[in-house]
Formats: C-alpha cells, structure tokens, sequence
C-alpha cells in the first residue's frame, strides 16, 4: 500500500493542541482499495488534529467531485462531495475495542495514525444509494440513446406480457377492474 503511506500523521513530536493537515486524493488512492464503490476521483482533504493529553480529535473535511455510473442510463458523471466528519483516538495501554463508532482506540506505543481507511469510509458512504446523472445539478443529463432504447424494450416486454396471458381464469379477474 504504498500510494497511502502520505495519509499516516505522525503525531508524536507535536506540541499539544491544533495542526492542519492537507491532502489530495486521487485515482491511486481508490486504486489501492480493491473493492471501491468509487474508482476516479479529485478531491482535497483538510484535516485539522487537536493533539490532548489522552486523545486526538480529528475533524475531516473532505471536498471535491467523484466519478460514479449512472444507475439509470449507465454513463459517467462526476458528483460533488462535500463531506464533513469528525473521528476521536484515544490512547490506551491495550488493545482495546471501543463500541462507538466514532472513538478508536490506538496502543501507547504508537506513533502515528493512518487516516486512508478513515477517509476512504468517508468518501464511500457519501456515495448516494441511487446514481442519477439528472440529480447531479451540474446540468447533465441522462443519455437520451440509452432511455429510448430502455423504454423500447420494456414497451416490447409488456406488448408480450399482455400476449401470454389469454388465460381465461384472468380474464375474468381483469372484467372485475
């Protein structure tokens, strides 16, 4: 995983209290994640680390357009992304599990913290559950090729629905209409 070893902060040698971070994020940061519902992307991270006694508090921001298909017409759009998130380390002589989701748990010992799995969780839930092009709200549009020739063949799977069903059992069910 060489293309993410930028997104470890070491945090050891800083003082106590805030630091900025900035990153870019590009298509070989998704390259490194085999399974990415996202797979090209140019966005920019700020990262601002409030270094405390006990913890680290993380407060991402995340922002910028990624390439995702259509679900509808299956062609590329680029989608905005605006993400704001918040994520708190703390420090502890175990390995200990936390049961929030917000709060991880690092080992005394350590020197650094890896924040790609972090951002790359960001970026992917951000990810809408239906991709439509016409949603986008930069102007784009569905190809209109692909709708009428969707529209085409579901016209002709009706037309052969209604064909195969002269059961008579449901012709008298579609009288009751």
């Amino acid at each position: 995983m060489k293309p993410l070893k930028q997104f470890s902060i070491p945090f050891t040698g800083l003082k106590i209290g805030k630091h900025q971070f900035e990153f870019e994020v590009d298509n070989s940061f998704f390259d490194a994640f085999e399974y990415s519902l996202v797979k090209k992307g140019n966005l920019k991270a700020s990262v601002e680390l409030d270094k405390q006694e006990t913890m680290l508090i993380l407060q991402f921001h995340i922002e910028g357009t990624i390439e995702l298909d259509c679900d509808k017409c299956l062609s590329f759009f680029n989608a905005p992304v605006n993400i704001s998130e918040r994520q708190i380390v703390k420090f502890a002589e175990d390995n200990l599990e936390s049961d929030d989701l917000e709060i991880i748990i690092l080992n005394k010992k350590e020197s650094e913290i890896d924040i790609s799995g972090m951002m790359y969780e960001f970026i992917n839930v951000s990810v809408p559950y239906v991709k439509v092009c016409e949603e986008n709200g930069e102007g784009s549009q569905c190809d209109k090729e692909m709708i009428a020739k969707l529209e085409s063949l579901t016209s002709a799977n009706k037309e052969e629905e209604e064909n195969t069903n002269d059961d008579p059992r449901w012709a008298a069910l579609k009288k009751l209409k």
